[in-house]
């Protein structure tokens, strides 16, 4: 039976709060549970959490959690019918935007909850409101008061989204409550963390701050590129990151819609080249939040993502609200399984420079050498993933089959393409864990007797060094399964 390599991402909400549903997502292929921290409590976050490690562990198949921050935003306030209701603009018309927070909001006149967003913009301004479904033109400030005129009209609700492209807006990028949402992920001991309108490579550093504070440096930090800043300073963003996510929602709403095809292609790319982790998220099967069938541009949308070389796919609404959230799954997986048949190899070595590229080197070595000798499959012994994750970069046709004594590098191996992840016990020497490894592929039906396979190792002792930074996998054998 075919296997996907391509990680599926889930989001979690009311949709999936059923036990019998967790499971099926997780049997047919969720390898990650995302929590978006912009809606719930922390005690409906702490239950679904619990709820997915209980589940996760019954069935023995590893699923890691991901913490989606809120971040900076601005978004619209209270409205005079109230927060099931809407008022229409108008397209043509003119209606005051204000500051002020004691207003309920009606078609003429209604609020927003940043203060010094007057003080921010200028004529000429776009106010762009619930993901670009409705756009403002700023005319004049007066005050606390921006006049605009309606240019393309809709159904304003409360606690909508606000963008103000090309405007940085003065807001940090890591808010007290983000900061809050950070610490009590910490103590759920969450596995990655994807942080929202990351604009610059300081504001990563914050995050890294606040893990340190509560010894969580394990947890993997994922920007998500949703603005022109984040654009714009992407390389130094990237460079202080475990990866990306290429947050195509608000994104599409902040540059030009049609930029956003050679955007997710240029960010895969490099997260390719750096060797880390890229996520690929929103509306990739939107119309199955109330259909069983997706659209054919949203299976190719699936498939061109996997083709520009994404480690991960996300279902967002699809999953957490969504009418039928085990059949995108499912179609999801079967999108990536049949994608994968079709893929190159990336046999060209890419050169990473000196002795910190020795994981890497022999990472390739490995797939190399697994081609060469048609091997039945790759092991990668691992204590952190780190070695997995480089192997999996080459998008091997192979098996890739990670063993690791560690429960958290079990489930990093959950964002990796290609890497399929098997909880061992501590071995006292480094034969003792290759020939373990072995010994539970074999055990797990994955080998056979007489296959061949390479294995990936490392030697403490003869591990390069520079300043502080050492190697933890310097070798690759082939061996026979006895």
């Amino acid at each position: 039976m075919a296997t996907k390599k391509t990680k599926i991402v889930c989001t979690m909400g009311p949709a999936c709060e059923d036990d019998e549903v967790l499971r099926k997502l997780i049997r047919c292929g969720m390898n990650v549970a995302r929590f978006n921290f912009s809606h719930g409590t922390h005690e409906s976050q702490r239950a679904m959490m619990e709820r997915v490690r209980r589940i996760s562990a019954e069935l023995d198949i590893p699923v890691a959690i991901m913490l989606d921050t809120k971040g900076p935003e601005v978004r619209t306030g209270l409205l005079e019918c109230g927060r099931t209701g809407r008022v229409t603009l108008e397209a043509g018309a003119e209606v005051v935007v204000t500051t002020d927070d004691d207003v309920l909001g009606t078609a003429e006149r209604f609020s927003l909850d940043y203060k010094n967003l007057p003080r921010e913009l200028e004529p000429g301004a776009t106010i762009l409101i619930d993901d670009g479904l409705i756009e403002l033109t700023v005319i004049r400030i007066e005050g606390n008061d921006i006049h605009c005129r309606v240019i393309n009209g809709g159904e304003l609700g409360e606690h909508k989204g606000v963008n103000i492209p090309g405007v940085e807006v003065g807001l940090p990028s890591v808010t007290e409550q983000d900061r809050k949402d950070i610490t009590f992920g910490c103590e759920l001991g969450i596995d990655a963390i994807a942080a929202s309108f990351i604009r610059s490579a300081a504001a990563v550093g914050e995050i890294r701050a606040i893990l340190a504070e509560h010894g969580a440096n394990h947890i993997k930090v994922f920007p998500k590129i949703e603005s022109v800043l984040g654009v714009t300073n992407f390389d130094e963003i990237l460079a202080a990151s475990d990866g990306i996510m290429v947050a195509r929602g608000d994104l599409g709403v902040e540059v030009p819609p049609a930029q956003v095809p050679h955007l997710q292609k240029m960010i895969i790319s490099k997260c390719n080249d750096a060797y880390k982790t890229v996520i690929t998220a929103t509306q990739m099967l939107n119309s199955m939040i109330e259909n069983p069938r997706p659209t054919r541009a949203e299976i190719t949308d699936v498939a061109n993502a996997i083709y520009d070389g994404t480690d991960c796919v996300m279902l967002s609404g699809e999953t957490a609200s969504g009418k039928y959230p085990v059949e995108a799954v499912k179609t999801m997986a079967d999108i990536c399984i049949e994608t994968e048949k079709y893929l190159p190899e990336r046999t060209v070595y890419r050169e990473r420079g000196g002795l910190k590229n020795v994981n890497g080197s022999t990472g390739y070595a490995a797939v190399f050498m697994a081609e060469q000798v048609d091997a039945k499959a790759i092991l990668c012994p691992t204590h952190t993933g780190r070695t997995a994750r480089l192997i999996s970069e080459y998008r091997s046709q192979l098996p890739v089959y990670a063993t690791s004594p560690s429960e958290q590098a079990i489930r990093d191996c959950c964002f990796f393409w290609g890497v399929e992840a098997h909880l061992t016990v501590e071995q006292g020497s480094l034969q003792s864990t290759i020939y373990h490894s072995l010994q539970v592929a074999k055990e797990l039906g994955l080998v056979e007797t007489g296959d061949i396979v390479v294995i990936t190792a490392g030697d403490p002792q003869t591990s390069p060094r520079m300043g502080d930074y050492s190697t933890s996998t310097n070798m690759a054998l082939i061996a026979q399964v006895q």
